[in-house]
């Protein structure tokens, strides 16, 4: 048998084929991409629960920590209480120790309100079980019954949340 150089063609290459050279990807290929996406994610995920540690480091933190400038603001106002109460032992004066708690006490409200915290309004205005508490009802003429025509202890509110309801009389039917 003579070999045909023009006879059939025989459809198995003598060489390997390149899959990459041909258009599909090569197995090594596809492994390193896959172990890049892997190794991505794991740092990803990583990145994610640090953040998420860190977070809640600083939110315990400034949980902690959150009176402090409320704290930094009242201790001036203590050393002045201690300084009267220093200079009540030292003098019979009983009118300069009145004035002293005078301006200590304004010395607290000015510090209450650069912190948001303000009194709660009272004295004619009609009883709000939401920001007043009743202590006492009276009859007084001349007033509208569930007016507030007393204050037992003043009231407050920080921002828009009641800290202490204020303790009212209120009027009733004369």
């Amino acid at each position: 048998m003579t070999h045909d150089p023009a006879g059939p063609a025989d459809d198995t290459p003598d060489t390997p084929v390149d899959e990459a050279a041909a258009g599909a990807p090569a197995g090594g290929d596809l492994e390193a991409r896959l172990r890049d996406a892997e190794d991505r994610l794991m740092r990803s995920q990583a990145e994610l629960e640090n953040f998420r540690k860190r977070s809640q480091r600083e939110l315990d933190e400034a949980r902690r920590y959150r009176e402090i400038d409320l704290l930094r603001d009242l201790l001036p106002v203590l050393d002045n209480v201690e300084r009267a109460i220093e200079a009540a032992a030292r003098s019979s004066d009983v009118e300069s120790l009145l004035s002293g708690f005078r301006l200590t006490g304004k010395q607290i409200e000015k510090v209450l309100l650069i912190h948001g915290c303000k009194p709660i309004e009272t004295e004619g205005q009609p009883f709000d079980p939401t920001v007043h508490e009743a202590i006492l009802q009276q009859p007084v003429a001349g007033t509208a019954p569930g007016t507030v025509v007393g204050v037992a202890a003043k009231g407050y509110r920080l921002h828009d949340r009641v800290v202490r309801p204020a303790q009212v009389i209120v009027s009733t039917e004369a």
